[in-house]
């Protein structure tokens, strides 16, 4: 079999054959590689607890929208209300209502954001969960298959069918974890910082 992996997989590799050759016989004590791979965001969406997560946060996204639809509706109402009649308005009536009516935009978005917030923190949270989870399912599995080496079946250009395991790690947290509740809560502040500096978060 022929397998395609990253620069430092391949200098890994490289190192074993090297080993051989120079000293054989540590070479000789040295385990041979047995490689398994998984694909961990796979694992995430096919398996039944990410997606009960993703019906959570879909549950949550509808229901801030349905809350919030009607504020929304109101401002926007109201603002045509005054465009219609600002020629008519003294200007001091005019600056108030303007006054009042930037106050209740930039509370709604306010609302928009921090509900936002929330969800995406308990995503993250319930994600975390899941993969610190997944772990000693991994572990497992590696000794069963006896492997040493453990790859991101992401960063395998080619490799054997028969390498990848995250069929089985998604049948064996199905059995260990097929749900979990997400619950709203503010993201790590490394996620935050992210956020204000408009890098995309962690996924």
């Amino acid at each position: 079999m022929t397998y395609t992996f990253r620069a430092s997989s391949l200098f890994a590799v490289a190192a074993i054959f090297l080993t051989a050759f120079v000293a054989p016989s540590q070479a000789a004590n040295t385990p041979q590689p047995k490689i398994i791979m998984i694909d961990r965001m796979m694992v995430l969406r096919g398996s039944k607890v990410g997606q009960d997560i993703v019906r959570q946060v879909n549950a949550y996204t509808s229901q801030a929208e349905n809350e919030l639809r009607g504020q929304g509706a109101a401002l926007q109402n109201d603002v045509k209300a005054f465009q219609q009649q600002s020629a008519i308005l003294s200007a001091d009536l005019k600056a108030k209502k303007m006054r009042d009516l930037e106050a209740r935009r930039a509370g709604l978005q306010a609302q928009v954001q921090k509900r936002q917030t929330l969800i995406q923190g308990g995503f993250l949270k319930a994600r975390e969960q899941v993969l610190t989870a997944l772990g000693p399912i991994v572990q497992g599995i590696m000794v069963e298959k006896g492997a040493n080496i453990l790859l991101d079946r992401n960063a395998v250009m080619l490799g054997a069918r028969d390498l990848d395991v995250t069929p089985l790690a998604i049948q064996r947290l199905d059995q260990k974890m097929p749900s979990i509740k997400v619950e709203l809560v503010a993201p790590p502040p490394g996620v935050l910082q992210q956020q204000q500096q408009g890098s995309p978060p962690p996924q």
